[in-house]
């Protein structure tokens, strides 16, 4: 009889395991994730979580720590962003400062997932390698508070796609919003 009820309580865990490991996936794919994103918009066919990239890229793709136009800058897993975060490099401005396309960095009017184009990256780091950056954050409508460590640059070689878009913007980026406008601009454009 034990056995039984050892048996049934394994067998439970196991089910309640299983449902809840199913249910997570399912809340991703109610918003765009930073991955497929970059995936889609650079050519660099990598999967798996942005914090992998880096060292997957490896023997695959050309990397270092240069910001080019089409490359995917990676950054590394930390306790605020455990997954890290890929982004794409539109346009190198000056040596310490880049315009990059990304998703899921912002939340827009309270929501996730949202495409985020020519967003300012400023490069914060004591050597002026890359290694630490500060991004435009659209809530603050500035540069965010926190700077982030970045892995390098991953080089996608002839697959590179950076003048295609292959995610429409959303309705804020319609609105003639750009980084750097005011945040009467941004409030604004959330009520369309």
């Amino acid at each position: 009889m034990l056995h039984r009820r050892f048996l049934g309580a394994i067998t439970l865990s196991v089910a309640l395991l299983a449902s809840a490991l199913a249910s997570a996936p399912a809340a991703a794919r109610d918003y765009l994730q930073c991955v497929p994103f970059a995936r889609a918009e650079s050519g660099v066919e990598i999967r798996g979580n942005a914090k992998t990239w880096w060292a997957q890229a490896a023997g695959t793709y050309e990397r270092g720590d240069e910001p080019r136009k089409g490359a995917v800058m990676a950054f590394a897993g930390t306790s605020g962003m455990p997954l890290g975060h890929v982004a794409v490099v539109k346009k190198v401005v000056s040596d310490r400062e880049i315009l990059i396309d990304h998703a899921n960095w912002s939340p827009i009017g309270g929501r996730r997932g949202q495409i985020e184009r020519n967003v300012r990256v400023v490069d914060v780091s004591d050597r002026g390698d890359w290694s630490m950056v500060r991004v435009w954050y659209a809530p603050i409508g500035d540069l965010g508070l926190r700077a982030n460590p970045v892995q390098g640059f991953i080089y996608a070689g002839g697959n590179a796609r950076p003048d295609r878009n292959t995610f429409d913007a959303p309705v804020w980026a319609n609105n003639n919003w750009k980084p750097g406008n005011g945040l009467e601009l941004v409030a604004a454009s959330l009520g369309s």
